[in-house]
This record gives structure tokens, C-alpha cells and sequence, in this order.
């Protein structure tokens, strides 16, 4: 029972570690963090965004003598979803085209986040924006399909 315990404590601490920011949406993957980052790009792409950038920051900090988990950002997007965010509540433009981060922590487990599109609203005094399900309902669907064993 104690054995129960303590894995059921560690686990709950590292769901809190790697949901602590405010807003982002995190998923636990079975997979490396380049193979999730591989599926989320296919799963984008098969579903008509542009994918705009794909982000090595450990790549990045190995060329300034500095090493980093595997950490990678997809930066992706469509003007049919983000054109309506802006027309809610164009100072959103900041947080678009939208973005997920796959990371590898410290116990190697792998992630995936996201920023809440009814964050971003929030943040942005957009709170009835229609198209906020919309988006949230697709990055979801995308994530999860993305993290799927």
C-alpha cells in the first residue's frame, strides 16, 4: 500500500511539474520526443495547416556549447481558424500562428504542450469568441492522436 502511495505521489508531481505554466495544455507521450514531434507534424500537415517552423532548441544550444533535453517547437497554423481568433480580438496576433512544444524532462519522460486557445482568449478579452472551441476541439484531437501509442 505504501508502494501505491509513493508511485501515485510521483506521478502527481510530475503531472504538476509539467503542467505548472499557466495556460499551456500538456500530454504524457509513449513516444521519443523526435517521433512525437514527427507524428504531430504529420497529423498537422494531413490536416491542411501550414506548418511554418520546426524548432531545435537542443540543436540550437549544442551550436553555443550548451546542452538541452530534446526540446523542439512546431510553429503551424491556418488563416480559416486564425483570421476569426483576430477578428475577436486582434492583439491575439501575438500568440498566432499557434504552437506546440515537445520536451524531454529530467526523468525522461516525454511531453507535449500547447497553449489553451480559451487561455489565449482569456488573456486577450476574448472569452465569447466563437471559434475558441473550434480550435481547442482540433488541437486536441491533434495532440492526442499525436501521443497515441
Amino acid at each position: 500500500m505504501i508502494f501505491r502511495a509513493g508511485v501515485f505521489a510521483c506521478l502527481m508531481a510530475a503531472s504538476l511539474l509539467a503542467s505548472a505554466a499557466e495556460g499551456l495544455v500538456t500530454l504524457q507521450s509513449p513516444h521519443t520526443a523526435t517521433a512525437t514531434m514527427d507524428r504531430l507534424e504529420s497529423i498537422v500537415k494531413e490536416k491542411g495547416l501550414t506548418v511554418f517552423a520546426r524548432i531545435d532548441h537542443a540543436a540550437g544550444a549544442e551550436k553555443v556549447g550548451k546542452s538541452l533535453r530534446p526540446t523542439e517547437l512546431l510553429i503551424f497554423g491556418n488563416p480559416k481558424g486564425g483570421t476569426p481568433f483576430m477578428q475577436c480580438a486582434q492583439s491575439v496576433g501575438i500568440d498566432l500562428p499557434l504552437k506546440a512544444l515537445v520536451w524531454e524532462d529530467d526523468t525522461g519522460q516525454v511531453w507535449l504542450g500547447y497553449n489553451d486557445p480559451s487561455y489565449l482568449a482569456q488573456r486577450h478579452g476574448a472569452e465569447e469568441c466563437a471559434v475558441v472551441p473550434k480550435l481547442s476541439k482540433a488541437l486536441e484531437g491533434m495532440t492526442k492522436a499525436a501521443v497515441a501509442k
